[in-house]
């Protein structure tokens, strides 16, 4: 079944509210339009000047008692719930919403930030993440040619724990909105021992630390893209691997790597990319591409409705 087919109907199962506090981009009150007649989720759609006053002033209080600590005083905190944004991630905060989706008209930094100070982040992993959902068309790599690209979108220079916990939350993704068995490697531009830096040091590390956090998880590197993926190039360079070529969650090494590698494969390969999915926080939530299309933000809806339905998603 195409990938999109299936998350659509997954969500449909579900039927979830999703919030998208940007009604002023003519693509969002498309996909919202979309999102309802398919039966995909529920909308709450809103922009400037659409607020519930009554709820802006209950978020702001709940905004306050998340952040004071930080310093920001309660008068700051309305003034911040004034941004739909934000409002869309108190909602989600508040479980008046099940999640929210935005980014057609703001950057993945603004989506995230109020997106992590407003549902926290997983105490368990301590780490901010995003991924893709790839699907290449005519491949036969990965999970029939489906794959879960991380971080392609907010640790910019991972250390060896960040790497690890950004691999088990992509596994977490892929099992949970895909429905696979996850076989996670941690790009390299070296397949065991084939060179020696600090760069690769780091990557074994991560390795390790992933493996003792979850030690049911199919994670294997250092590996280079077609020792992961290719097993007639996994026979030769790793035979022992783990899952012989056929790693269907690939780790960049980080963020320079991960955003050029998901959109070369979108541009040169005509892939299907979802997302950036924000992972790794207590409830769930998607960025969108500024240059996303109207199928985009359905398809990023239907996830988020999806991992909707588990706690810490």
């Amino acid at each position: 079944m195409d990938i999109v087919v299936k998350i659509r109907q997954k969500a449909r199962e579900r039927l979830k509210t999703i919030a998208l506090p940007e009604i002023e981009d003519v693509r969002v009150r498309e996909a919202a339009k979309i999102i309802e007649k398919e039966g995909i989720a529920k909308v709450l759609i809103f922009g400037l000047g659409m607020l519930d006053k009554a709820k802006q002033e209950e978020y702001s209080l709940k905004y306050y008692e998340l952040r004071k600590t930080k310093g920001i005083t309660l008068d700051e905190a309305r003034g911040v719930l004034k941004d739909p944004l934000y409002y869309a991630a108190m909602m989600t905060h508040c479980g008046d919403s099940d999640g929210f989706v935005a980014g057609a008209s703001h950057t993945t930094s603004d989506v995230a930030r109020s997106a992590i100070q407003c549902l926290g982040v997983n105490e368990r992993l301590n780490v901010a993440s995003s991924c893709f959902l790839m699907s290449v068309p005519d491949c036969f790599y990965g999970e029939e040619g489906v794959f879960v690209f991380a971080d392609c979108g907010i640790v910019p220079d991972p250390n060896p724990r960040q790497i690890a916990c950004i691999a088990i939350s992509a596994a977490e993704i892929a099992k949970k909105v895909l429905g696979i068995i996850p076989k996670v490697a941690l790009l390299s531009y070296s397949t065991r021992g084939s060179a020696k830096s600090r760069a690769v040091d780091k990557t074994l590390e991560a390795l390790a630390l992933a493996k003792e956090m979850q030690p049911d998880l199919l994670i294997d590197g250092e590996l280079q893209v077609d020792a992961a993926i290719v097993s007639e190039v996994a026979k030769i360079k790793y035979p022992d691997s783990l899952f012989k070529g056929g790693a269907n969650v690939l780790i960049f090494p980080n963020l320079e790597a991960g955003n050029i590698g998901y959109k070369l494969v979108e541009r040169l390969a005509k892939a299907r990319s979802i997302g950036p999915i924000i992972a790794g926080l207590n409830k769930p939530c998607s960025d969108l591409s500024r240059g996303c299309s109207i199928e985009d933000i359905v398809d990023c809806a239907a996830v988020t409705a999806i991992r909707a339905d588990a706690v810490n998603s």
